[in-house]
């Protein structure tokens, strides 16, 4: 089985359009521009993948808006 399509998928909203570089800190993920803000959607192969996302979405000191499983 592809572990792309056994993993968890989500979309991370982040306050802001992010530019290429600190779209390069999250290179499991792809971004999208959406209303003033960024989508960071992909699949992650477990929940500590999660959360090392998470912490640098802390550590770059961006505002995290919204985050849900799509899949």
């Amino acid at each position: 089985m592809d572990q792309a399509t056994s993993s968890p998928c989500y979309e991370i909203r982040v306050q802001g359009v992010l530019g290429d570089r600190l779209l390069s800190a999250f290179p499991a993920l792809t971004g999208e521009p959406r209303d003033g803000a960024t989508v960071l959607s992909g699949c992650l192969p477990d929940q500590a993948a999660l959360h090392g996302v998470l912490h640098q979405i802390e550590s770059l000191g961006l505002k995290l808006l919204d985050l849900h499983q799509v899949s």
